[in-house]
């Protein structure tokens, strides 16, 4: 086991700098039962891809030096796993079986297990979020003690998108189904009127479909990617006025797309197209912020025109917006909770100030529209105004109590963000 003082650890972005005391690497299970049963405050720290304070601990766990242990249950179509593993290596594991997952979130290089506490996903308009392939999970808890919980137990439903207040995510186990393929393809310079006017019909028209804009005078991008059948593709050379590429994109325009997984149509496997961006390379732009916020699908299009006053003010700061549709389950703390949504992600410049100055006007534009942040990502927004958009955080609340009585994985940002309505509602 290592153990280390943890002053110099910063998130992916470098935007926030974790003000833990020790940063341990337990290697086996019982290692991390007791770093975890003995410390007063604790949280454990995934790949480092979330942009806020919800990882914030006096003591950090990594799980990285855990034996990834990946187990295939063919018969009941799972694959098990240590949490520590990113999507980028299990991928690999699964492509060898002739496996696959339901989807994937845009960078493969992200842990598993920090994407399902947060509620990440990919997208498609019958695709649940990463979270939703969850059959099994196990943790350890404040007490040091290993619990599990599968598809169907009371509490499994609050467990899987547990925002790391629960316990310490040991191991999970994940649906798969049979390798796929996929293909993509973009569409460039669709009109507002356009997307306003046709959104249903884009976002079915793939397995899974993502819109680029930056707020100008129209939208600049549609990825289309699409599961390859026995069915030749039908192509297309515009979608509803926008005129397919003829060269790779990167999501935002003028930016190298070597980076990319590869397009016009070009076929390869699941893992190497539900991305927007290749295990191996430096993901997306590196320097950079993000928001989230999902919107009931139903809201999307009135809260797109919402946020189209606001275009002056963001337009210096927005890298790229993505919208990308997801849909519903049952899971308590899930963006997606009862209620099929449109995401409206947005990657900023690396000026956070800014950024959250215009954030103030962002969530007041979507207010009406009852948005739900990503737990990942940056917010404005505290307790008060979450908890009414989560029925089921009272639950989740007390849920925490019983797995966690003494407290160690409840932080200041849960209490801020998260909990701070949780009490009056459950009262």
């Amino acid at each position: 086991m290592n153990s280390v003082p943890a002053v110099s650890e910063v998130n992916w972005a470098g935007n926030h700098r974790y003000p833990a005391e020790v940063l341990h690497r337990p290697a086996t299970l019982d290692q991390l039962r007791a770093i975890v049963a003995a410390a007063p405050s604790v949280h454990v720290l995934g790949s480092r891809h979330s942009f806020n304070a919800i990882a914030d601990a006096r003591e950090l766990v990594s799980l990285d030096a855990l034996p990834a242990d990946i187990a295939v249950d063919r018969d009941a179509g799972t694959v098990s796993f240590s949490a520590g593993l990113r999507y980028g290596d299990l991928a690999a594991v699964l492509e060898q079986e002739g496996l696959a997952l339901h989807n994937l979130a845009s960078l493969p290089h992200i842990s598993v297990a920090g994407a399902i506490a947060t509620g990440t996903h990919g997208s498609g308009d019958a695709n649940g979020n990463l979270a939703t392939a969850v059959a099994a999970l196990e943790l350890v808890t404040s007490d040091g003690d290993v619990v599990t919980a599968r598809r169907g137990d009371a509490d499994f439903d609050g467990m899987v998108v547990h925002l790391g207040a629960l316990g310490a995510l040991t191991r999970l186990t994940l649906d798969v189904e049979p390798d796929y393929d996929v293909r993509q393809r973009v569409f460039e310079g669709l009109e507002w009127d356009a997307l306003f006017e046709h959104y249903d019909e884009i976002t079915a028209s793939g397995y899974s479909v993502s819109v680029f804009s930056r707020w100008g005078e129209a939208t600049e991008q549609v990825w289309i990617k699409s599961r390859v059948t026995d069915a030749p593709e039908e192509v297309r050379d515009e979608l509803f006025g926008a005129p397919a590429a003829t060269v790779h994109r990167h999501p935002i325009l003028g930016l190298d797309p070597v980076n990319c997984c590869p397009q016009l149509g070009i076929a390869g496997r699941w893992s190497d197209r539900l991305p927007h961006f290749r295990m191996g390379f430096t993901p997306s732009v590196g320097e950079e912020l993000q928001s989230e916020y999902h919107l009931p699908r139903r809201h999307a299009v009135d809260a797109m025109r919402a946020l189209r006053p606001l275009s002056a003010a963001m337009r210096p700061l927005n890298q790229v917006t993505e919208f990308r549709t997801i849909a519903a389950d049952r899971l308590w703390m899930s963006a997606q909770y009862e209620q099929d949504t449109t995401a409206f992600h947005f990657t900023w410049v690396p000026d956070q100030p800014a950024v959250e100055a215009v954030l103030a006007d962002m969530e007041e534009a979507l207010a009406p529209f009852g948005a739900r942040p990503h737990w990942g990502k940056l917010f404005r927004a505290e307790a008060p105004a979450v908890a009414p958009l989560f029925p089921r955080l009272p639950d989740f609340a007390a849920l925490m109590e019983r797995l966690d009585p003494r407290g160690a994985f409840r932080t200041e940002w849960l209490e801020q963000r998260v909990l701070g309505g949780a009490a009056e509602r459950s009262g």
